[in-house]
């Protein structure tokens, strides 16, 4: 499965936004678009508007409109570029959220916490990592300190994508146990016998 990363404070943004793409995986460098997890269906639909503005930019449709409707389209490409160009290949929820500042991400968190999805945060000393699943300390304003952890988990993710590409047979051996595990899991949180 994929690992979205999400970092939009000043200090993040473009270092998520290179480690991600290394690393081929999704981002969110600029807003937390709320629903971006609990509501992908609707997120699928803008990006699937971004790629037809794309398209009719791309072929040259664009310019059978008025120059005010060519003027509207261009901005509402850019909007939906700015917001929505790091996960634009996330067809599905990602295996894990890894967020720069919980703090700051706390919608983010949230809405992965809701959907059971695992959270790895770079926590300073004002977050609560109670709320998170693999808590990283470490200095979430410094600009070398996010480079160094997203660094390493973006080689991370690139090796495993190598590995998935060249041994298919252990990725599906891995897919098949984490699926036994998400099962027992769920058999585990299932309420015993029929009394409330």
């Amino acid at each position: 499965k994929q690992v979205l990363f999400v970092g939009t404070k000043r200090q993040a943004r473009e270092i998520i936004t290179i480690q991600a793409q290394r690393g081929g995986m999704p981002y969110c460098a600029e807003r937390w678009l709320g629903g971006s997890l609990t509501n992908l269906t609707t997120i699928r639909l803008r990006v699937q508007r971004l790629l037809e503005l794309e398209q009719m930019d791309a072929t040259g449709d664009i310019t059978k409109h008025s120059k005010k409707m060519q003027s509207a389209l261009n901005r509402e490409k850019r909007k939906i570029k700015r917001n929505l160009d790091g996960i634009r290949n996330m067809e599905a929820l990602p295996g894990v959220v890894f967020v720069v500042d919980p703090t700051l991400e706390k919608n983010a968190v949230a809405e992965a916490r809701r959907l059971s999805i695992p959270v790895i945060a770079m926590l300073d000393t004002d977050a609560d990592p109670t709320e998170i699943d693999i808590p990283v300390p470490a200095n979430d304003d410094a600009i070398r300190s996010i480079e160094l952890v997203v660094s390493k988990l973006a080689d991370g993710c690139a090796e495993g994508l190598t590995m998935r590409k060249t041994h298919p047979e252990l990725a599906l051996k891995a897919r098949g146990q984490a699926m036994a595990q998400q099962v027992a899991a769920q058999q585990d949180a299932a309420p015993a016998g029929g009394a409330q």
